[in-house]
């Protein structure tokens, strides 16, 4: 579904945060990134959803090489990828399901698709009772389901989430892996960038870690992954 070949990125200031960089993420895979700060773990994200091109190497999703989709088609290259961030990122202004539902009508969904596709994110990450409450009043973990619900909501194929539990608690961080977990079931694959190294531990998954912009280790489970 994913693939990286040989990627390398130069910012404009000389700094080099991605060195040929080769991996690929198959359909309905759990990945963990992990690695320490300045490890290039933002950059690749960047790079999945063409927020940055790559200096060198290709990034291609779904057999499309990102760096020759024109920036009008970007939009709509998104639609296909959900993607959580650490902050949640959600309008303070606007209810729980207009959240959800702002990003499909900035995709210009038709109305009637709307309300029904909002429904059922919500029913995944179990916030239907809290549909009209806005985000102030919901607490982190809450804040961060509606986040998710959000980038549910166009039944995306990959789900890109970085850092989704860095601002919680961990009990509260265990239940966002495990909402990310039950969303991975049905075969959406999810690539999740995180610090939290006892999660990482806990549950035998793919992981992929970088150092200085290299991969240096690609392991499920603790057992050296052979392609």
């Amino acid at each position: 579904m994913l693939e990286l070949r040989g990627v390398g990125k130069v910012y404009p200031n000389g700094k080099a945060a991605l060195h040929d960089v080769d991996l690929t993420l198959g359909e309905g895979e759990f990945v963990f990134l992990v690695g320490p700060s300045g490890a290039g773990k933002s950059t690749l994200l960047k790079l999945l959803i063409r927020d940055e091109l790559p200096t060198s190497g290709d990034v291609i999703l779904d057999g499309r090489d990102l760096a020759r989709v024109p920036r009008r088609k970007v939009p709509e290259l998104r639609r296909t990828i959900g993607i959580v961030f650490q902050d949640f990122k959600l309008l303070p202004t606007r209810s729980v399901r207009e959240n959800v539902a702002f990003a499909l009508e900035v995709t210009g969904t038709p109305r009637g698709r709307i309300r029904p596709a909002v429904d059922r994110a919500l029913a995944v990450v179990g916030l239907g009772g809290q549909a009209d409450q806005l985000p102030t009043t919901l607490s982190g973990g809450e804040q961060q389901r509606t986040a998710i619900a959000r980038a549910l909501v166009h039944e995306p194929r990959l789900i890109i989430a970085d850092e989704p539990t860095g601002n919680l608690d961990p009990l509260i961080s265990w239940e966002i892996i495990q909402l990310l977990l039950r969303i991975n079931e049905p075969g959406v694959t999810v690539l999740m960038a995180t610090h939290n190294a006892g999660v990482v531990t806990a549950l035998r998954r793919r992981v992929v870690a970088l150092e200085e912009g290299r991969v240096v280790r690609d392991e499920v489970g603790g057992y050296h992954r052979e392609d």
